[in-house]
């Protein structure tokens, strides 16, 4: 265990910083020191000395779990009191400093939006969060009281409070083509989400420039389907939270997705196990461009993934109402202006919001992004350079209003052989998915 001091003769201030577990913060001019900012940032449990000091934000952040408090006047007792610390609570200490940092101190903006949410939960109590939601991950910021001031109604405390999501899904199909033939996928998307044992509703998100089609041109399903006009060019509009999605779970997907009910089913119940997570079928990955200086976007297939595309994914219904209300309207408007990133976006806010990343399901190279046929403009634009360069600008922008890269490389992939079970009882179950 090591104590950080002060900067002395021949040692490296930031390097001794980062190498200590305590770092002593004495009052400095005034009560207050900026010592202590820099001991959250090194991952230094912050010793505080400086009786009478306010520590920031203390109105709703438990500094006991990030912070030593001292007694200045009994300066002899602190290394005796620190020593007595268990490792593990030290490990915790440190944890702790590194979750405050990132949620409420990493910049201005940060501090700025915190000091006014904190007013708004002082100006309405009853929309006000409880410490365990300030104190938590992903933080106060993420978990806005407008949605609900309920722990259980936000996919990251379910595990914490042992509760599961509700047992059925709403599909959402992103429609922007017109219905002009009865054998186009959406409607075989449609009957194979439809015969899905945990659908609950279909909603249709019509965002075609061709009116609606009559009802009885829409297959007959055991679920109520709803068909929601948006705009054309408003790609956001795919995560707004409608009033009609009433089950956490959502199945997000495009008019041209290929998938049988079986991987459906087998999707939905890996997501019921990270429901804090985009759990879904196509991967995509990003990389840092070394000699541009920039990050870079890739479609290869390889073993290594950071994003789950939504036009096949699970996520919960919470998102919609975070990606709606909390990224600002710049962001949401370059989705809208080029038609494109919207789930390079929601992808970044997701491993911004968990620090994880998402999940894939079984490797599906019969995944289609476009239509086949000619029916849709579609399948020019996963084919046009331009479009592919987009998004390497989405990345860049959305990387930037981050303040960092919020997505996380991984190469789990769950398999029915694999997951939860024995694997004669899951081959069984899904075995429709291994003749893909």
């Amino acid at each position: 265990m090591e104590i950080g001091f002060f900067k002395g003769y021949g040692y490296d201030y930031k390097e001794m910083l980062h190498n200590s577990t305590f770092c002593l913060v004495p009052r400095g001019r005034r009560l207050g020191s900026f010592r202590f900012l820099e001991a959250l940032q090194a991952a230094c449990v912050p010793v505080v000395l400086s009786n009478g000091w306010e520590l920031p934000f203390s109105e709703v952040i438990d500094w006991n779990t990030a912070a030593v408090i001292g007694d200045e006047r009994l300066l002899l007792q602190i290394p005796s009191t620190i020593r007595s610390i268990h490792q593990d609570k030290i490990l915790s200490l440190r944890q702790q400093t590194q979750f405050l940092w990132e949620a409420y101190f990493s910049s201005i903006e940060k501090i700025v939006v915190t000091t006014l949410e904190i007013i708004h939960d002082r100006v309405l109590q009853h929309l006000s969060r409880s410490s365990v939601m300030w104190n938590n991950l992903p933080g106060g910021l993420f978990t806005l009281p407008q949605y609900s001031a309920h722990l259980g109604h936000f996919p990251f405390f379910y595990a914490q409070l042992g509760i599961k999501p509700h047992q059925r899904f709403t599909a959402v199909i992103h429609a922007v083509t017109p219905l002009v033939s009865q054998s186009q996928p959406i409607l075989k998307l449609l009957a194979s989400v439809a015969k899905s044992q945990y659908c609950a509703q279909i909603i249709i998100l019509w965002n075609c420039d061709k009116p609606l089609p009559a009802k009885h041109r829409w297959p007959a399903t055991p679920q109520p389907v709803v068909v929601i006009e948006g705009e054309s060019k408003v790609m956001s509009s795919r995560f707004l939270p409608y009033s009609t999605i009433e089950t956490d779970g959502v199945l997000s997907l495009d008019e041209d997705t290929v998938l049988s009910t079986t991987e459906v089913d087998f999707a939905f119940t890996v997501w019921q196990r990270f429901p804090e997570r985009i759990v879904g079928y196509p991967a995509r990955s990003h990389f840092w461009d070394v000699n541009k200086e920039r990050w870079g976007y890739t479609s290869k297939w390889t073993n290594d993934y950071s994003m789950v595309l939504t036009g096949a994914a699970f996520y919960h219904r919470y998102y919609n109402y975070l990606y709606t209300n909390y990224l600002p309207a710049s962001l949401k408007g370059m989705v809208d202006q080029l038609s494109n990133c919207e789930d390079i976006l929601i992808n970044f806010l997701v491993s911004a919001v968990t620090k994880m990343p998402p999940i894939k399901v079984t490797q599906k190279k019969q995944y289609k992004e476009t239509m086949m046929g000619q029916q849709t403009s579609r399948a020019s634009r996963w084919a046009d350079p331009d479009h592919f360069a987009q998004r390497q600008t989405c990345m860049n922008k959305f990387a930037s209003w981050f303040g960092s890269m919020p997505l996380v490389h991984s190469q789990m992939r769950l398999d029915p052989i694999l997951f939860k079970d024995q694997v004669s009882i899951l081959r069984k179950k899904y075995r429709d998915i291994e003749r893909l």
